[in-house]
């Protein structure tokens, strides 16, 4: 017959082997479980506040020298362990606006190592970078950058 003592035991272990799997913790020992369930709260914690930011601080559309208000394309940009995750989006078609934001990626030092576009009647960019060893972007920067070539695109197109 088991005891009380074992059988909680056995739901206490049960129960580390589900959050060890949950996030994805390599330890053994129950301390380690938890101080790495913990970690893991607060990147998820961090996430938050990065999406909450990215939220409130979406860009705003400019105007043209008609000062008529243009629907700028959206940007997004996630910091990933070893890269970036560039998300772009226009309700409306960008003829060359890829070759923009490519050409500034790559003179951040982030190599496309996947990307996902669609360039029909909308404009849609999700491009997954990973930056060179030496190279020390945040996502603010690259966010900018991003910025500035779709102001570049907007100013060529203008004058073309």
């Amino acid at each position: 017959m088991v005891s009380r003592e074992q059988k909680r035991a056995s739901v206490l272990h049960e129960k580390l082997q589900l959050l060890r799997s949950i996030t994805k913790s390599h330890a053994l020992s129950e301390s380690s479980i938890i101080v790495d369930a913990s970690k893991y709260i607060q990147e998820l914690k961090h996430k938050v506040e990065r999406l909450n930011e990215d939220i409130t601080t979406t860009t705003t559309p400019q105007t043209n020298s008609n000062n008529k208000t243009s629907s700028w394309p959206q940007i997004e940009v996630e910091t990933l362990e070893k890269g970036f995750l560039v998300n772009v989006y226009s309700e409306r078609s960008c003829p060359g606006l890829l070759v923009s934001i490519l050409q500034v990626l790559e003179d951040l030092g982030l190599n496309v190592l996947e990307a996902r576009v669609s360039c029909t009647d909308t404009f849609r960019l999700q491009a997954f970078g990973g930056e060179d060893e030496e190279a020390m972007i945040n996502a603010q920067v690259v966010t900018e950058a991003v910025f500035e070539a779709i102001k570049n695109w907007n100013e060529s197109k203008e004058q073309g």
